[in-house]
């Protein structure tokens, strides 16, 4: 995929062998100039140099409204958001604690709202561009242990279908991918292997993902090649959705 003279930033992409890492790969070898985000400088200096130098991190925290607004500025002027970053709070909802609601909502939902906000109207002044909002197939499948995350998930897909028509007229479109189980590293440190091993015998593919296979859906969604694409929602999970 060519993304000569693009720009991208990508959130919650400061861990190799997230799904964040694994999308910048692809741009990167596209020809995009990326910039990555995360909270941990060290892994964000190792994504950079994964990446072959061929991109910039920025140290941020997304729970952090004031931090969202800055990372607008210092991306600069971007052809490309992936709003990828997101918590996956695990327990019974009598457990949770408001302290964690508020965080994930912050993450998972205002993060994004912010930037999509602040970057849209840029894109539009530049001739257009592309957002992909990460979402799960939590947003639709009742799934227990994940209610806060899922909700957070139904949120963005609701965001993606407003937004698409209201930034179509800007050149900028609005679609999502919804993953299924997918064998990232953030899922295999919040999830144990045989959980893991569980959630993939559920699809009627019957196994988990590999980031690189729901990753070349997002780079797709991103690039010109999807130029008629805005406000899908992309399911990639093996299946699971349509199975009901």
């Amino acid at each position: 995929m060519d993304f000569q003279g693009k720009t991208a930033l990508i959130t919650g992409s400061g861990a190799i062998g997230g799904l964040g890492h694994t999308v910048a790969t692809i741009l990167v070898a596209g020809g995009a100039d990326v910039v990555i985000t995360g909270r941990d400088p060290h892994r964000g200096a190792q994504v950079v140099d994964d990446l072959g130098g061929q991109a910039r991190f920025i140290q941020t925290d997304l729970a952090d409204s004031q931090a969202v607004r800055q990372l607008t500025d210092d991306a600069g002027l971007v052809d490309i958001l992936i709003n990828n970053a997101a918590i996956v709070p695990n327990g019974p909802t009598a457990e949770q604690d408001l302290d964690v609601y508020e965080q994930t909502f912050a993450i998972n939902v205002r993060a994004p709202f912010i930037l999509t906000a602040a970057l849209a109207p840029k894109m539009a002044a530049n001739g257009g561009g592309s957002i992909v909002n990460i979402t799960s197939t939590a947003a639709g499948i009742g799934m227990a242990g994940v209610a806060l995350y899922g909700a957070t998930k139904a949120a963005l897909e609701s965001l993606t279908r407003a937004w698409a028509p209201e930034f179509a007229p800007m050149k900028v479109r609005v679609n999502a991918v919804s993953p299924g189980p997918m064998r990232s590293s953030k899922m295999i440190a919040v999830v144990s292997p045989d959980a893991i091993r569980a959630l993939g015998d559920a699809v009627p593919m019957a196994r988990t993902a590999d980031p690189i296979e729901v990753a070349e859906v997002v780079a797709f969604l991103a690039g010109d090649r999807a130029s008629y694409m805005t406000g899908a929602i992309v399911p990639v999970d093996g299946g699971w959705t349509a199975a009901g």
